[in-house]
């Protein structure tokens, strides 16, 4: 190799690391692979082909711990006055306590925040685990004060307040049905395992 192209090499591995630690900087990174197995890059994705993208490095640097999550829960689910095993439950059926966590619908994070709740809720990091839980927890309490039921609100949590309301109940629609269940199962699977763990003095 010669020395002109061991510079030119050089020269461009130093201009892509400085691009990356710019773009890195800027904001959330989102990748896809086209039909030809080809990457693409880009910090405002405009398909929900894109999803977030991040290094192994990244990931232990960054994600928080279980642990972490844990913390944010009570803290935010004592503020708004919920059961933490509520917002528990509603973490593991939304993301699996994933904070990177991204649907095709758009929804973000931990607990799943459309764009527009997110703005609604003054959540601008969305990706940001204590910040999700901040606005989820809030929406959360939003929903149980508005309907009379914990089917309905969770039903309005994943469906939205206004198909709760043109139903007048519960929408026929096949994933919130199954998606209420799955919360109420955990939420109440949670609540027992809990009560057996401080009445066996453990």
């Amino acid at each position: 190799m010669t020395g002109r192209c061991c510079l030119l090499i050089g020269l461009l591995a130093l201009v892509l690391g400085l691009a990356w630690s710019g773009w890195t900087a800027a904001g959330t990174i989102y990748v896809y692979k086209d039909s030809r197995g080809v990457l693409h890059f880009t910090d405002l994705p405009n398909s929900k082909e894109y999803s977030p993208y991040r290094t192994c490095s990244e990931d232990d640097r960054d994600l928080e711990s279980r642990q972490r999550i844990l913390e944010y829960i009570q803290t935010y689910s004592r503020k708004h006055g919920v059961d933490p095993h509520l917002v528990q439950a509603i973490i593991q059926v939304e993301s699996n306590f994933s904070p990177r966590a991204r649907s095709a619908a758009g929804a973000e994070g931990l607990m799943q925040l459309m764009p527009k709740t997110q703005q609604d809720l003054g959540v601008y990091r969305p990706f940001d685990a204590q910040d999700n839980i901040r606005g989820g927890v809030a929406y959360l309490a939003q929903l149980l004060n508005q309907f009379p039921s914990l089917d309905l609100a969770l039903a309005a949590y994943n469906a939205g307040p206004s198909q709760v309301q043109a139903y007048s109940g519960v929408p026929p629609f096949p994933e919130t049905r199954r998606y209420v269940q799955k919360v109420q199962s955990l939420y109440q699977d949670l609540s027992v395992k809990t009560r057996e763990y401080v009445q066996s003095g453990q």
